[in-house]
């Protein structure tokens, strides 16, 4: 075995670990639903219904999966309970959006350098830790990376940001609590120019109680940015709790509206149930879910592939 192939499949046995939890209760639910049955009926169908909503999937997406697997019954005239999962798995995969970074090392764009990153997101959703491993796994592909400490009005962000710099041995540019969050914005852009950095992180605060000034700290953000690096930020990415369910789902519908987000990450997959919320916030937002967060580990805030999330599912262990 190489060692690619050997990363590779630690990386898959990570992800099937993580979504433990969701795929025993999604498995467990739609096996009970299929208990002696030979076909797929109305009965069958509204326990798959009442699974895929008990996992978070959401009513819109579930609704859809179930009207394009009754057009599949109807079509293929009789199809048993054994083909259902089948038919399952490529109808959630068909549904999600694709990521277009599939690659195993993070890519950037050769014309953006620095690349610049604005993380938003709520607090308590795990955004500086997802951060701080953002910026080692930059860091494990060769790449400068640094950070901007621009969530300034949180109690101990600042610390935390730079807590995960010393872990990670990657810099953070700070001004302290309350500083003006442009103002970081733009040390740290200015600074990442003086040092020649490939990626620049800048965490910002996550205040959703009052939308106009979030609104408007994010812009002025942005604005300032973009004066010191062409296009910046070149990536928003919207950091989400997937533990919270549908709540996951309505926190990046209103930060939608808030500011144009480009890409999702989900993190806490692992040790719920929940993780069904990664299909419906795929297929209802129009915005690409870039990682998902699965373990503990530096390495396990994962870029999202749909294939294997959905594999990862509905795999089941030997001898089970």
């Amino acid at each position: 075995m190489g060692i690619f192939d050997f990363f590779g499949k630690k990386k898959t046995e990570t992800l099937h670990q993580g979504l433990e939890k969701t795929r025993e209760g999604f498995l467990g639910k739609l096996k009970r639903g299929l208990l002696g049955k030979s076909k797929v009926d109305d009965e069958v169908l509204d326990a798959l219904e009442e699974t895929l909503i008990s996992s978070d999937v959401g009513v819109a997406t579930t609704t859809k999966i179930i009207d394009a697997i009754e057009k599949r019954v109807a079509k293929d005239k009789y199809v048993d309970s054994e083909e259902l999962q089948s038919i399952l798995k490529e109808e959630i995969t068909g549904l999600m959006r694709d990521n277009e970074v599939l690659q195993n090392k993070m890519d950037l764009p050769n014309e953006c350098k620095p690349y610049v990153i604005m993380v938003v997101g709520v607090n308590g959703v795990g955004k500086t830790t997802s951060i701080g491993k953002m910026a080692w796994q930059f860091k494990q592909q060769g790449k400068q990376v640094l950070l901007g400490a621009a969530d300034t009005f949180r109690a101990a962000a600042v610390e935390q940001l730079k807590i995960w710099g010393q872990r990670t041995g990657v810099e953070v540019i700070d001004k302290g609590m309350n500083a003006d969050p442009a103002s970081v914005a733009f040390d740290t852009l200015n600074a990442a120019l003086a040092r020649n950095s490939d990626v620049v992180i800048i965490d910002t605060a996550g205040r959703l109680h009052n939308k106009k000034n979030l609104m408007n700290e994010l812009a002025k953000v942005k604005a300032v940015m973009s004066k010191v690096v062409k296009d910046a930020p070149h990536e928003v990415l919207l950091v989400l709790d997937g533990s919270t369910g549908q709540n996951a789902f309505f926190q990046a519908k209103e930060f939608s509206e808030v500011t144009q987000i480009t890409a999702l990450a989900i993190t806490k997959l692992d040790g719920t149930a929940k993780g069904g919320v990664v299909i419906g916030i795929s297929d209802q937002m129009n915005i690409p879910v870039k990682f998902i967060g699965v373990g503990e580990g530096m390495e396990d805030l994962q870029l999202f592939d749909k294939t294997a999330f959905v594999e990862a599912l509905f795999h089941e262990k030997k001898g089970v």
